[in-house]
């Protein structure tokens, strides 16, 4: 379901799931490691002898998947933190969506008032 005014989904019912929350937190960490392992690659202090175009496509490639695969083997905790953070942040909506609907209708009248002593 996308909102009529926004273009964005609103259907979050797949959201909260366990499943989502760790794939998500995978998925973070391998951005992350990219990230950290692309910024090291431009770190470097002098150009290679073989250095070319083609290979600097393959080696950010290979480093993709390296990032992936490090994100699901040995990962370093940042998905793991951002999954937790998420759950609890998922339960406190869950939390206070249960206690909105369970919360009595207060009347506008109290009874008290209009009895005369």
């Amino acid at each position: 379901m996308i909102g009529a005014t926004t273009g964005i989904g609103v259907d979050t019912s797949r959201l909260g799931t366990d499943r989502n929350l760790k794939a998500a937190g995978e998925r973070f960490e391998a951005v992350f490691t990219g990230m950290m392992l692309k910024s090291m690659r431009q770190a470097k202090l002098a150009d290679g002898l073989f250095e070319n175009k083609a290979g600097t496509q393959f080696r950010d490639m290979w480093d993709q998947k390296l990032a992936e695969n490090m994100a699901v083997t040995t990962p370093m905790g940042i998905g793991k933190a951002m999954t937790e953070f998420l759950a609890k942040a998922n339960k406190v909506t869950e939390a206070d969506t249960v206690n909105s609907t369970q919360a009595a209708p207060q009347s506008a009248v109290n009874p008290s008032e209009g009895k005369s002593g």
